[in-house]
């Protein structure tokens, strides 16, 4: 039996749960600041249905053989609450998270047993567990022994799981996609916005931005990536919204450090200035609400 702790219970740590849960080989616990007696997951292959063991108080916790961190990235001392009950010797874990810093995140741990993921779940939560799964989705992970385990957690669920010999170019790409994205949390217009000549020439100034510092960080990326991203929005739904919208409307705090913040902060490092993505993250971070 295989003990598996997951951080966070929002759209993806649910989605994620449920699917480790399916497996009768795992003995799966949540750890969630709110209860719920019913974990459901409405899948493309069927409503994921069961009753969970949930903790709320890290004190509670022991150490298990994996550890999902599903939390946002600004929740970190959060996790990190968890993680020092939950982390032994031999424990693996995971950190699924946006951004590119998974590998830092969390410096107390054994950077050998961290399995940096990639994901792309679209879920949306519609209250404390019931989330609603609205594509298979994919997670990706370094090639190796320990992105294999990791891969081998899922291997009974239709998520598909890559593993890649170039995992940081894979996150930096990811990272091009999310930068693009301040636009919607700024102007509170869902993706048909990119259709607005202007708005995508900033657009493509972000991701440009976000390719120096990759490239400087040692990812390989190309300079039509910003023409493709700009595309990319332009091809879904008109009224789609992204993550970072989706927290800015709901008056939640954002993970604009993470998907802005980020390329400035890493670009200081290399002497390259990042003034769009400056800009995204203050202006992101000053309309939130007081906390």
């Amino acid at each position: 039996m295989t003990r598996i702790a997951v951080i966070g219970t929002g759209a993806v740590g649910a989605t994620v749960a449920a699917w480790l849960i399916a497996n009768p080989a795992h003995a799966v616990t949540l750890c969630a600041r709110t209860p719920f007696e019913t974990l459901r997951v409405e899948t493309p292959e069927g409503e994921l249905l069961s009753n969970p063991a949930i903790l709320t108080d890290p004190a509670s916790a022991d150490p298990v053989d994996w550890v999902l961190a599903v939390t946002k990235t600004y929740d970190a001392p959060g996790a990190q609450r968890w993680l020092d009950r939950l982390v032994g010797p031999d424990t693996r874990v995971a950190i699924l998270q946006n951004g590119v810093e998974h590998r830092t995140r969390f410096p107390g741990l054994n950077p050998d047993h961290i399995v940096p993921v990639i994901v792309d779940i679209p879920a949306e939560r519609h209250a404390p567990g019931h989330v609603v799964q609205r594509r298979t989705g994919t997670m990706t992970v370094p090639s190796g022994t320990a992105g294999a385990a990791f891969a081998a957690l899922f291997a009974h669920s239709p998520i598909a799981l890559d593993q890649t010999d170039d995992w940081l170019s894979a996150a930096w790409r990811k990272l091009a996609i999310n930068c693009a994205g301040a636009v919607n949390a700024l102007t509170l217009r869902p993706a048909e916005v990119a259709h607005d000549p202007d708005v995508a020439a900033l657009m493509r100034g972000l991701v440009r931005e976000c390719i120096a510092v990759g490239r400087a960080e040692g990812a390989d990326l190309d300079d039509a990536l910003a023409d493709r991203v700009v595309d990319g929005y332009r091809n879904s739904p008109g009224d789609s919204i992204n993550s970072i919208h989706a927290d800015r409307i709901a008056g939640r705090p954002t993970e604009a450090d993470a998907r802005n913040g980020v390329i400035a902060r890493l670009g200081e490092r290399h002497g390259i200035d990042a003034p769009l993505n400056r800009m995204a993250d203050i202006l992101i971070r000053s309309a939130a609400p007081p906390t």
